[in-house]
């Protein structure tokens, strides 16, 4: 116990080789965690957005970084083709190619640049964990709550589910570069320091160029320099390091194509300008305070308030009469109004990750954090500081918005993970310190008994009621340190089975069990898209719905007429009118655009959820945005329930897209008590049957019949 003790107490000295070693095992800790999924099978990208940043990257290293700006992809949003270079964050593209070439050229390791991909998310989540430490270090001035936040930031399962190896998408290294920001910004405010600032800057124009996520973020970094002035703790520290950030971050953040002039003109970006000029009206105030008397200053500040406020009034009244000022877009309006994307923009509320969050996540993806997290915010307003404010408001921000949407899950483990980290370390101390007190004191008392043996009996019944006072405080210490330590091991076997669990398997590949224990696997995915490769001509077009497009384009390599970048609502609207209409007005959609193939997803025979009839309805109001004759009613029985089974809608029963899905169907027998064509996702037989295709014929479908490809059949004069 003396041992603990000590490390609480002392923490890691500085000249000790120790605190570096342990850093390094957390590095390999961070990085082995998050290769399950290579263990369990053979190195695949996951997801959908990764796919096709694989296949940018691939664009990247073949032909250079000017020709990836200029790239026109004739393989997606067919006809319209998308311009790449102007429509995508390089930043994850740039870091796989350059590291690529590291290997490759210099150091001359033969590796495949999927290699690279594939591992991109565990290299940078333990890059996260060092940075986590700093950043720890930097608030708490304490080593031992450093190093708590970097093991648990290396396992927490909020952060894993974006870096596990293969999870190649923007997240993966935009939470390194979050948390860089945040470390570097913190270190300008609390040093001063130019050189920290402009080094937060070039921070920020990475993270600009790895995730969109960055304009909700870089938010918080205005309002922690609004509340510091509010609150009375403005400092030259603090002017020089927002001025230095703001003026260069700006503009590298405006050199990203994609960002360009919006950080000057889009409503997102407005704060950060508004905040910079309050800023250098609060210094010139405290400049003209100190040269002017009490009088004349009082004047000052009434006819400078007065222009200020009427300028910035005027400013954006311009701004908005004129177009100058972009309004908000619709992703940000879903964050502070939950119910805005569900009213007017759909497309966005139908992606699972924009869902509100449900309690049961949070204890899933940050377990005992839940109960850690706020013991460390009453920590920070118990002593707060510049550094503590801004962990404050970041906790703050971040819940609300985790609430609003699920995705932001990622954005809300680093704090709590710091914020955990604090709580546990100053428990840690606080009773390690009761018990080596409690030793010092028992020390004391056995010196004092051998040097006092003549006491009187009242004095030694006296000196046995105290020792069985402090015998309970030591008691109580030792119990609360066992279930301090008792909670961090739970955590860590937590984070290990959901990382097992929900985050190594890839959604390209299916895993199940079987009635056996047997591990059971599904590549109905990769089946369909390499039969889609070898049996289709190249210039074949193909349409699905949007969720399949990267797959598609990266995979099978065929042209698809909608994808995962959703620019174009009325384009996806159009592919959902077709899904959702009957045959023949779906013929007349597919004709208009060349379609060859038509892919859709089907889980009712092994009971996989989240195929297309369970997406359906947002198929329909997604559709109804280009055709008001599209309406949910109209897809609900009498009784305003949507089902498959004979109870159901007839326009659903006789849409294209429940056609596609149940071909042939009625043929099979999932299971052995149930009636042919029984649907085993929605328990229930499927209602219409023994029908015939006029417009499409079956080509393909996969072993388990997840994946289902029709060829459209052409009319003679369009052969």
């Amino acid at each position: 116990m003396k041992s603990i003790s000590s490390l609480f107490q002392k923490g890691v000295r500085r000249d000790s080789a120790h605190r570096y070693l342990i850093l390094a095992l957390i590095y390999v800790l961070a990085f082995s965690v998050r290769l399950f999924s290579v263990l369990r099978f053979e190195s695949v990208i996951h997801e959908f957005d990764p796919y096709f940043n694989y296949r940018s990257t691939i664009y990247l290293v073949e032909n250079g970084f000017f020709k990836f700006l200029n790239w026109f992809d004739n393989m997606s949003w067919y006809p319209l083709g998308r311009v790449v270079g102007g429509t995508v964050f390089p930043g994850i593209m740039l870091t796989a190619g350059t590291l690529y070439f590291f290997l490759k050229k210099i150091v001359r390791i033969t590796v495949h640049i999927k290699h690279v991909c594939v591992f991109m998310g565990p290299f940078f989540a333990s890059n996260a964990s060092l940075i986590t430490y700093l950043f720890t270090k930097e608030v708490s001035k304490d080593y031992g709550a450093g190093l708590i936040s970097a093991v648990m930031i290396a396992i927490v399962p909020g952060y894993i589910s974006r870096s596990v190896a293969g999870s190649f998408d923007n997240e993966c290294i935009a939470i390194f570069a979050l948390i860089l920001t945040y470390y570097l910004w913190l270190k300008a405010v609390n040093t001063g320091s130019m050189f920290y600032a402009a080094s937060c800057a070039l921070a920020y124009l990475y993270m600009v160029s790895s995730w969109g996520g960055y304009v909700f973020i870089m938010n918080l970094i205005p309002l922690h320099a609004f509340v510091l002035i509010l609150v009375g703790r403005y400092s030259r520290r603090l002017y020089v390091s927002y001025t230095t950030l703001y003026i260069l971050g700006t503009l590298l953040s405006m050199q990203v194509p994609f960002v360009g002039f919006q950080a000057v003109q889009s409503s997102e970006h407005l704060a950060g300008m508004g905040i910079f000029g309050l800023i250098q009206l609060v210094a010139a105030v405290k400049y003209v305070k100190s040269i002017l008397g009490d009088k004349y200053f009082k004047l000052f500040l009434k006819i400078l308030g007065f222009i200020a406020v009427s300028i910035l009034v005027l400013f954006v009244a311009i701004g908005f009469a004129t177009g100058y000022i972009a309004p908000w877009t619709g992703r940000f309006l879903s964050l502070l109004d939950p119910t805005y994307a569900k009213k007017y923009i759909p497309i966005i509320a139908s992606v699972s990750e924009h869902q509100p969050t449900a309690w049961s996540s949070y204890f899933f993806d940050l377990q005992s954090l839940v109960f850690l997290y706020p013991v460390g915010l009453y920590y920070c307003f118990k002593n707060p500081s510049d550094s503590k404010i801004f962990l404050i408001l970041y906790a703050v921000t971040s819940t609300y918005f985790t609430g609003v949407m699920v995705r932001l899950m990622l954005v809300l483990a680093p704090i709590c993970v710091i914020l955990g980290s604090m709580a546990l370390s100053n428990m840690f101390k606080l009773f390690a310190y009761k018990i080596r007190e409690y030793d010092e004191e028992i020390k004391n008392k056995n010196k004092n008994q051998a040097n006092n043996k003549q006491n009187t009996k009242q004095k030694k019944k006296k000196k046995t009621e105290e020792k069985k006072i402090f015998n309970l405080g030591y008691i109580a210490a030792t119990l609360m340190i066992a279930l301090l330590t008792a909670l961090f091991i739970s955590y860590i076997f937590h984070s290990i089975w959901v990382t097992s669990e929900a985050y190594s398997s890839p959604s390209i590949v299916l895993a199940a069990r079987g009635h056996d224990g047997n591990r059971i696997i599904f590549d109905d995915f990769r089946e369909a898209y390499y039969w889609l490769r070898q049996n289709t001509a190249p210039d074949a077009k193909i349409m699905s719905w949007w969720d399949y497009g990267y797959q598609i384009t990266a995979m099978a390599n065929r042209t698809v007429l909608v994808d995962n970048n959703t620019w174009n609502n009325t384009h996806i609207g159009t592919v959902g009118k077709a899904m959702v209409k009957t045959e023949n007005i779906s013929a007349q959609v597919m004709e208009e655009h060349d379609v060859d193939y038509v892919l859709v997803l089907f889980g009712g025979l092994i009971g996989y959820s989240s195929d297309d009839i369970n997406k359906y309805l947002w198929l329909v109001r997604i559709g109804g945005t280009v055709d008001p004759s599209i309406k949910e009613e109209d897809y609900l029985n009498s009784r305003k329930e949507f089902r498959v089974d004979s109870h159901g809608a007839p326009a659903f029963l006789n849409s294209m897209m429940y056609k596609l899905c149940f071909y042939r169907f009625w043929e099979v027998k999932t299971e052995g008590n149930r009636p042919s064509g029984y649907d085993r996702v929605r328990n229930t037989v499927m209602g219409n049957q023994n029908y015939e295709l006029e417009a499409v014929e079956e080509a393909f479908t996969s072993e388990h019949w997840i994946v289902r490809i029709y060829k459209v059949l052409k009319k003679e004069n369009r052969k």
